[in-house]
């Protein structure tokens, strides 16, 4: 991931769901440099001999959704000042290795998986133990 030593960095992890956008919403107003993160995978997909699926149709349309939540939930001005990445793997391991060297890392408090009204979602539990930074976890006025 790149870093600019001039300015905090702020990393938040971007899933489409309304506490991500609520966690999107919180990261740009501490101040400093804003990496929203998206992670896709194939679950199911370790173990196979080779993708059913084209890869990189799936990681394009990420990268679109990606585009069109920070443009809904910021602005245009804003999201085009937001350094985006999106990662294949595992999206607690890859929002820990985003979040080395930053200021905070701002997850929601749960996205698309899980049970209904559970607490915490499996990645930002995971991330609260695991990070080398501080976490902020932002619930959505919804839960």
């Amino acid at each position: 991931m790149d870093t600019d030593v001039s300015k905090p960095r702020v990393v938040v992890g971007v899933d489409g769901s309304q506490s991500s956008y609520e966690a999107l919403r919180y990261a740009g107003q501490i101040g400093g440099t804003v990496e929203a993160v998206a992670v896709w995978e194939l679950p199911g997909l370790y173990g196979w001999s080779g993708p059913a699926v084209d890869m990189q149709v799936d990681e394009d349309e990420t990268r679109q959704k990606m585009t069109q939540e920070l443009t809904d939930v910021l602005g245009a001005d804003a999201a085009g000042s937001v350094r985006t990445h999106v990662v294949h793997g595992n999206a607690a391991d890859v929002l820990l290795q985003a979040a080395e060297g930053a200021e905070v890392l701002v997850v929601g408090s749960r996205g698309r998986g899980g049970f209904a009204r559970a607490l915490l979602g499996s990645v930002s539990q995971h991330v609260s133990q695991h990070a080398s930074c501080p976490v902020v976890i932002v619930r959505s006025q919804e839960q």
